[in-house]
């Protein structure tokens, strides 16, 4: 509840819950900018070399989605690695096997889901695999946040609640 000047009564406001959150929140906005930035550029890299496939060979789509999958895979996994987990502390080995299987069970989502848009929709082929990769992409940020990437966190820790 607020007062006519815009106070909070009777708990903490927006801004002071926010900055009450410190370095833990700076990195989750950190982490999720780079996350996209670097999602963009892995999907942008899977539906080029698509489409490349498709228009240049005659492949059929969901066997040229499988190739994007491989080549975009170095893209998302080195700048997942690199930029958006960067502080998380896991190492190269465990953390690529691991993003690998996440990856690698997204693609079989992805495969599935993109036979299936294929089949119903008469969408053309690069639109319905945008689609996908968008929803594909959120199941993958939060298996890597919490098990691809997991380590030892850099950030501060999480102070306990004033009383």
């Amino acid at each position: 509840m607020h007062t006519a000047s815009g106070r909070s009564v009777g708990g903490a406001s927006g801004e002071d819950i926010v900055a009450g959150m410190g370095p833990e929140y700076a990195a989750l906005k950190r982490q999720l900018f780079w996350f996209l930035v670097v999602g963009a550029a892995a999907a942008a890299t899977h539906l080029g070399v698509v489409m490349v496939l498709v228009e240049t060979t005659g492949m059929v789509p969901l066997l040229a989605n499988v190739l994007g999958w491989v080549v975009a895979f170095g893209v998302s996994f080195g700048g997942h690695y690199r930029l958006t987990f960067s502080g998380s502390g896991a190492a190269l080995g465990p953390a690529s096997r691991r993003f690998g299987l996440i990856s690698f069970s997204g693609l079989l989502i992805n495969q599935a889901a993109y036979a299936l848009a294929l089949r119903l929709s008469s969408q053309n082929y690069a639109v319905l695999l945008a689609a996908v990769l968008v929803g594909v992409a959120v199941l993958t940020y939060v298996f890597s946040r919490w098990w691809a990437f997991a380590g030892r966190r850099t950030t501060a820790p999480k102070r306990p609640a004033a009383r």
